[in-house]
């Protein structure tokens, strides 16, 4: 779910009968109303905008995002201290790439409502792209105590984690130990609540190559269930492949051939390659 609809599912607690989407029944006052109806333009914009891919428009595209950020000042104007609004606002200036103006407006989205886990997730998210780690590591750890059922949150911790690693261990707040443990919890979480989710249950059989002395066997483990999980040919040959990586480190290559047998994929060739060469030097035949 993108960060538009978690406040289009913010806003729904306060009318009655909002669809995930699109509103159906008159909001309790205007300035839901409005907020609704602002999420909802800006949700249909980008929509069209993916859907058109290369023959977008972007000077159309300019203009009626336009359009929606002069409706986000009025509402805002008009509603100074309505902190969904000024959260929706900063939500489309981080879209749009106007970071800066996107953190001005969470905070004060924060300032007024320190209960939107939503706001503080975006507000780590800024951070972390700034450089600014162990800064947005307060803002997750809030959005996840507020909301601890979001997939979304334990990723991002892992993701500030494994990112951001020396930061954290020069500040002292981690040692490798815990940092590591951290990790794998918050993209096991992360998996465990995303369930069929290939890309977060991908990253989170990744982590066992990150951490300071490598997870092998139990890196296995975890590439083994991933090839359970309903995904395609491409995703299961890119698995197979890491289950071989995983089985050469374990030294035992007799395994790990069979499998790179099956990965046939073209952009999976160098990454074969490079796995073969390691087999030749393990003597492996």
């Amino acid at each position: 779910m993108t960060n538009l609809e978690v406040i289009i599912r913010r806003v729904s607690f306060l009318v009655v009968g909002l669809g995930l989407f699109l509103p159906v029944v008159k909001a309790e006052t205007m300035a839901e109303k409005s907020l609704v109806e602002i999420v909802q333009r800006q949700h249909d914009i980008f929509a069209r905008a993916e859907k058109e891919g290369e023959q977008l428009d972007e000077a159309r595209l300019r203009g009626e995002l336009q359009g929606v950020i002069k409706s986000y000042d009025i509402l805002i104007q008009k509603n100074p201290d309505y902190a969904l609004a000024y959260g929706g606002y900063g939500m489309l200036l981080g879209k749009v790439g106007m970071k800066k103006e996107a953190v001005i407006m969470l905070l004060k989205a924060n300032k007024l409502d320190a209960t939107m886990p939503e706001v503080k997730n975006q507000v780590a998210v800024f951070l972390a792209e700034d450089g600014k780690p162990v800064d947005a590591l307060p803002w997750i750890t809030s959005a996840i105590d507020l909301d601890p059922t979001k997939a979304l949150y334990h990723f991002h911790l892992g993701e500030l984690l494994a990112a951001g690693r020396s930061d954290f261990i020069r500040t002292g707040q981690f040692d490798d130990a815990k940092l590591d443990q951290s990790m794998l919890d918050a993209f096991k979480r992360a998996s465990e609540l995303a369930e069929g989710d290939f890309p977060i249950a991908y990253r989170h059989a990744k982590a066992y190559y990150e951490l300071t002395t490598p997870r092998w066997a139990e890196g296995l483990t975890v590439w083994e269930k991933l090839e359970q999980m309903k995904i395609n040919d491409a995703q299961r040959q890119l698995v197979r492949m890491q289950r071989a990586n995983m089985l050469i480190k374990l030294g035992r290559p007799a395994e790990a051939r069979p499998l790179l047998d099956t990965v046939t994929a073209i952009d999976l060739a160098p990454e074969k390659q490079t796995l073969l060469d390691e087999l030749a030097k393990a003597g492996e035949k």
